[in-house]
Formats: C-alpha cells, sequence, structure tokens
C-alpha cells in the first residue's frame, strides 16, 4: 500500500520500509514573523506545514509515495521587522539550504521535491521561483514551486487573499483556525477590519507594514474567519501542489 511518511516522526526504519515507493518529498517552508495580536509567529509554518500534510495524502490516494519534510521556520521578512519576536534570514540563506535539502533527498531516491510555501512576502516568493528553476536544471531531479499567487489558484482562495491584504486576516486566520485553533487568540473577535491593499502598498514604496498601514501586524478581516473557510483554503492548496507534483512526474523527472 503506498504510503506518505511524517519525517520529522518517522525513524529511519519507518524509512527503509516505504523506501522503494518515495517518488516525492514536500518541504514547508515558512517564517517566524509577527501576525497581529492574534496568531502565532509560527502561522506560516503552520500554513505551510498543513498544506504539505493534506498534499500528501492526495498523493498517496493517486500511487505517490511521500514524504513530508521538517519545515524550514525562517525566511527573508524584512515587511514585518518592526514587531518584537518577527525573525529575517536572508533570502540567499534559505535557498542555499535547499539547495542542501534537495541533494540529500534526490541522493535517496526521490524524484521531485515541491517547495510547499507559506510565507508570502515578494522577495521570498522570487527566490523559491528561481531555486526551483536552479535546482531542476541541475539535472538532480525536479523542483516544483507551486504558487498560490498565480492563476488560477489566486482566484480560488478568495477575494482578501486576491487583493493582497490577506496577512494576518481572515484568510490566515481561517487556515489556523482550522489546523490549531488553541492558537488563535479570542482578542480576534474584536479587531476591526483593515481593508488596506497591502500589496499595493509594498509596490507604492511602503518599507514595511506599520508604513502600509498594518500598525499592529494584520491586515484583513481577522473577527470573519472561520475553521471551515479555512478546510476548504487548504484542499485548495493541497490540490495544486499535489496536481504540480503529478505533472512534474508525467513530464518524466
Amino acid at each position: 500500500m503506498t504510503r506518505a511518511l511524517d519525517l520529522a516522526r518517522a525513524t529511519t526504519t519507518d524509512v527503509d520500509a516505504i523506501a522503494p515507493q518515495v517518488r516525492a518529498a514536500l518541504l514547508p517552508l515558512g517564517s517566524t514573523e509577527a501576525h497581529g495580536p492574534h496568531l502565532p509567529l509560527s502561522t506560516d509554518v503552520i500554513i505551510a506545514t498543513t498544506t504539505a500534510t493534506r498534499a500528501a495524502a492526495r498523493l498517496t490516494r493517486a500511487g505517490v509515495g511521500t514524504l513530508v519534510l521538517p519545515a524550514i521556520p525562517y525566511a527573508v521578512t524584512e515587511f514585518l521587522k518592526p514587531f518584537r519576536g518577527t525573525i529575517s534570514v536572508r533570502a540567499q540563506t534559505i535557498g542555499a539550504l535547499i539547495d542542501e535539502i534537495a541533494d540529500s533527498v534526490f541522493a535517496q531516491g526521490v524524484r521531485v521535491l515541491a517547495l510547499v510555501n507559506g510565507h508570502l512576502e515578494p522577495e521570498h516568493g522570487r527566490m523559491l521561483k528561481e531555486c526551483a528553476r536552479r535546482i531542476t536544471a541541475t539535472g538532480r531531479g525536479i523542483a516544483v514551486f507551486p504558487d498560490q499567487r498565480r492563476p488560477p489558484t489566486v482566484a480560488q482562495l478568495g477575494e482578501e487573499f486576491g487583493r493582497g491584504g490577506g496577512h494576518a486576516g481572515g484568510f490566515e486566520t481561517s487556515l489556523v483556525l482550522a489546523a490549531a485553533p488553541e492558537l488563535v487568540k479570542d482578542e480576534r473577535r474584536s479587531l476591526a477590519a483593515n481593508f488596506a491593499d497591502l500589496a499595493q502598498r509594498m509596490k507604492d514604496g511602503a518599507a514595511d507594514a506599520i508604513a502600509a498601514g498594518g500598525a499592529r501586524a494584520y491586515f484583513g478581516d481577522p473577527a470573519g474567519a472561520t475553521a471551515e473557510e479555512g478546510d476548504r483554503l487548504y484542499d485548495v492548496m493541497a490540490t495544486m501542489v499535489s496536481d504540480a507534483v503529478v505533472a512534474a512526474l508525467a513530464a518524466g523527472a
């Protein structure tokens, strides 16, 4: 029977048992950064890991043995640096780490490495796109970066996400409610909606979240979030990831 394995919880014997089936590895990528007064600093890690886990279940049903790798919890996050607890790491540093992880998993028989991203800072996204291209060009294996900011997925993730105002708003709060509700503070119910167009304000030159209108490190409508919406959003993103892996394998990875 085809299986998926959470590598962080597995033993080496567990990995040996499914090694002949394994064709894909999913690498969750998050950040440690402020997400308003109501969500944990690990929000992006939670989102990426849950998406990867649900994508792995889909891949298992499709007959693709899959490893879910431990998440990388750091990223370039200059936009939230004014807030305590945020830890920013150069994009090049994370790119180099991904390169070395790719070397290791390809050497163990993995054919496709999917970069499952939960952190949407533009510089981070550009790095992941280039990283996937560079790894694939070496011929070691295929790296894919399924990007939820691109059509058709972006339209399926709702209006708040599509207009670039989803940091710690209804979009991300719904996702954490679905995955780890105990980490969402009740204060979110009293937070006023902040519908500043974050993406546009970044394009206009806002240096950080405060300058963009997010004095409390959130954009969007946390009070309107629901776990049911979070489950729907995970279904969209998990499908995006599993489809990308299946397509890469079919293309001859």
